[in-house]
């Protein structure tokens, strides 16, 4: 009994507590952690009592309820912060999302959906995290009373410099040894540049005994009979050098400038000139082709005075040698000079420790890869050194001299052929030795990201000032109407952009057909190089546009189809080859493939595509002239028509021709005669000398000396006015 007594106290107690928790949180006075329920005994509770009216599940599950529901909502209030408004400027970036937004204004995510209410975004399916259009983002900052800009780039943690860099020159005679000499020869175009260096070549494939070259290198090694060597550098001329020059390498030591006997100094001999003296290397002049009659070596030497270049016949210091390239003689007296002249120069080299060079030329091969020719100008080239250059690396698997026999090693001064690169570097790219693979990836990830920040520098600046020529054209526009009301401007500006607006497809695609589009392809990238040099300077885009859509190395490909067929172009390819698929594909797709092997060919048949591009012009071509002596009028019908009395003092006039009327050297009429006669008859030709009486469509009036002029209208096409400068 005394137990029972008990068990009805305890349930008393419970219920008293669990009463006492409803009670305060009716008066909302809950702290914000949620309530449990005291655990109750298996006896019902209510049972003992009132029955009908303390059911315990519904008591339980509606005091749980009611307290979640009220701990949730204090959590979320003590999660929002109340962020202080903001009056002037927002940072503004593209793809900000609705909550990123409202913190960047300093206002509540509420105010962001109230202020898409004035535009066509359907509401319900927004969330915090969906993002805004830019053109949206800008209204609501300005429906809120405020002003945008542009974010600046985050300024990023500092990353750490992991470049390879060249070693410090070592001061020590004792480490340096004789390197070869490297010499570029220069000079105006048809000089015997080429020629010059085909028989150096050709002299020295006689004395190895082997036989023709067959690898495309950009320098060869020509070999003394007193046993020095000589490395020349096969690159295109003064443009090469000039792209060298440009990205700060010194590969050159000696320039022999190319001059003919017959032509004397020309425009790129002076250019050429110049180029040796911004570099700081010597110059040795080869007079070439003085095997013809009306040859002046003497000439020459005289005209190159008046550019600061004295031959030791006249004090000076520049060595002069007469020879001819195509007749092989006094080759080896040139040679002879060159090597006095890098005896006088003392050229020394470190042979040991990591590997330095510059890239001479690079290409693809079909079964070896990217290739590239350098020259080495410190340390010693092996296979298996892991090299770095541009934004590429390579672990060497062959080295090739300039017959394409392989070589063990790799001195400097000695041109070679590498083989293992990932991909192509640039002509005139620094090639660096590196400890192992993963320091060589470490070097191009670090390259690769500094090209993109400066880029992303470069594009914030042109977005920057694009915006901001927007907004002074905006600002002006509104300033014109801003004595308008709303309804005014909006009609306004309907009017004025109702062509575009209505505009057909047709009448859009006709502005792009004034754009050429170009795919470069050629042998190696020296070429390329010098093709696009010659594309920079075109200046006539008011004329017809020129985009270069693709350039590389390497034989037409399928895919070079696939793009000039995505960008209506035309694909251009110098000394590349394309086999008869991709002629068959070309062909079936209507893509015009051009190719050659003389770069003054491929710049003039460019010139002819771009001529085709033009629209031609009307040419009026005057046919006879005649004057107004009378005028007087028929009546036909219920109409009066205007009658002119001429005489034809100059050529004849043709009815089937098109005719103006001009008074006072003004053009008043253009169209074609309604009549033409001669004494009452009808005629179909006036000639010089006779009169003749005429009506005119339309029936202008006449006045006595007027003239009437009758002409042919000839399409003519156009001709670019882009001057390539050769």
């Amino acid at each position: 009994m005394n137990q029972g007594l008990l068990l009805r106290f305890e349930n008393l107690v419970q219920l008293h507590g669990a009463c006492r928790q409803l009670r305060a949180l009716s008066c909302r006075k809950v702290c914000g952690a949620r309530w449990k329920p005291v655990q109750l005994s298996a006896h019902p509770v209510g049972s003992l009592l009132h029955p009908q009216l303390w059911p315990k599940d519904r008591l339980i599950s509606a005091a749980v309820s009611q307290c979640r529901h009220l701990a949730t909502k204090e959590e979320t209030k003590k999660k929002k912060k109340k962020i202080p408004l903001m009056r002037g400027e927002v940072e503004i970036r593209q793809k900000m999302t609705v909550e990123e937004l409202a913190q960047a204004m300093g206002k509540d995510i509420d105010h962001i959906y109230e202020a898409l209410l004035y535009t066509d975004i359907n509401l319900d399916s927004v969330e915090p995290d969906s993002i805004l259009h830019e053109d949206h983002i800008k209204m609501i900052v300005q429906k809120s009373g405020m002003k945008y800009k542009s974010a600046k780039l985050k300024e990023e943690k500092e990353r750490k410099n992991t470049d390879a860099v060249k070693r410090q020159v070592v001061s020590y005679p004792a480490v340096l040894t004789p390197r070869p000499p490297v010499v570029t020869i220069l000079g105006h175009v048809d000089h015997g540049k080429t020629t010059l260096l085909d028989s150096l070549r050709k002299t020295q494939v006689a004395s190895m005994e082997a036989g023709g070259i067959t690898q495309h290198i950009g320098a060869f090694l020509v070999h003394m009979p007193s046993g020095e060597k000589i490395t020349f550098l096969d690159t295109p001329g003064h443009a090469a050098f000039s792209a060298m020059r440009a990205r700060g390498t010194h590969v050159t030591d000696i320039v022999i400038l190319v001059v003919a006997a017959e032509d004397g100094v020309m425009q790129q001999t002076i250019e050429s000139i110049q180029h040796a003296k911004n570099a700081g290397v010597p110059l040795i002049l080869a007079i070439n082709k003085c095997d013809k009659p009306e040859a002046d070596p003497e000439r020459v030497k005289k005209e190159l005075l008046a550019h600061d270049v004295v031959c030791e016949e006249f004090g000076g210091d520049v060595q002069a040698v007469n020879i001819s390239a195509l007749k092989g003689e006094n080759l080896m007296v040139l040679a002879e000079a060159t090597v006095a002249l890098a005896e006088m120069l003392e050229l020394k080299a470190d042979a040991t420790g990591l590997v330095e060079g510059t890239v001479i030329e690079s290409r693809k091969d079909k079964g070896k890869g990217p290739l590239t020719t350098a020259i080495i100008q410190r340390g010693t080239l092996r296979k298996g050194c892991v090299l770095v250059a541009g934004k590429t690396w390579a672990k060497v698997r062959f080295l090739f001299d300039e017959n394409g026999k392989t070589v063990d090693a790799a001195s400097p001064g000695i041109p070679v052929e590498i083989m293992g690169w990932k991909e192509s570097p640039s002509a005139g790219d620094e090639v660096l030795e590196v400890e192992s693979e993963q320091r060589a990836q470490e070097v191009v990830a670090w390259r690769t990201y500094v090209e993109q920040q400066e880029k992303m520098k470069k594009d914030l600046e042109v977005i920057e000032a694009k915006q901001k020529e927007h907004r002074l054209e905006y600002e002006k526009k509104q300033q014109k109407l801003a004595h308008l009301t709303w309804r005014q401007r909006k009609a306004v500006l309907y009017k004025a952009n109702k062509h575009l607006m209505f505009s057909r497809p047709k009448e859009r695609t006709e502005m792009d057909e004034n754009t050429l589009s170009l795919i470069v392809k050629g042998d190696v990238d020296g070429s390329v190089e010098a093709i696009l040099n010659i594309l920079d300077s075109y200046d006539c885009e008011d004329e017809c546009k020129l985009d270069i859509v693709y350039f590389g190395m390497g034989d037409i490909s399928e895919n070079d189809i696939i793009l000039a067929e995505a960008f209506n172009g035309v694909i251009f390819g110098f000394s590349v080859k394309a086999n008869d698929t991709i002629k068959k594909l070309a062909d079936k797709k209507g893509i015009k493939i051009k190719l050659h092997n003389i770069i003054y060919k491929l710049i003039e048949d460019l010139k002819d595509e771009l001529n085709s591009r033009l629209p031609p012009t009307v040419v009026e071509t005057t046919i006879g002239e005649a004057s107004v002596l009378d005028t007087f009028s028929v009546t036909v019908g219920k109409n009066k028509i205007p009658v002119a009395g001429c005489r034809v003092h100059k050529g004849l006039l043709d009815r089937k021709m098109k005719f103006k009327l001009i008074r006072k050297r003004d053009v008043i009429w253009r169209g074609c005669l309604s009549s033409l006669k001669h004494h009452k008859d009808d005629v179909q030709v006036i000639k010089t000398g006779m009169d003749c009486g005429l009506s005119l469509d339309k029936n202008p009036e006449f006045n006595i000396g007027d003239e009437i002029i009758c002409y042919e209208e000839k399409e003519v096409q156009q001709t670019t006015s882009w001057d390539p400068g050769f």
